[in-house]
């Protein structure tokens, strides 16, 4: 989607949300709070989800900083 474009839908989110009375914006605001509080939990249990199919999987290791520090220099 073009900068512009999502501009001007961010705009015309803002002036619709103006548009309610305070009452309806405070719950407008909770319920968004809600939904990202959920969607970073989604976002965490899939990291989870994937580091722990990559440890089961051998796909992870182990060492000191000094290990990784080594590692990195080769």
């Amino acid at each position: 989607m073009p900068m512009l474009e999502k501009t001007s839908t961010f705009q015309k989110a803002i002036e619709a949300v103006e548009a309610l009375d305070p009452e309806a914006q405070a719950i407008l605001v909770d319920i968004i709070q809600k939904r990202l509080k959920q969607q970073r939990r989604d976002d965490l249990l899939k990291e989870i989800a994937q580091a722990e199919s990559d440890y089961a999987q051998g796909n992870v290791r182990r060492g000191s900083v000094a290990d990784l520090m080594a590692e990195l220099d080769e």
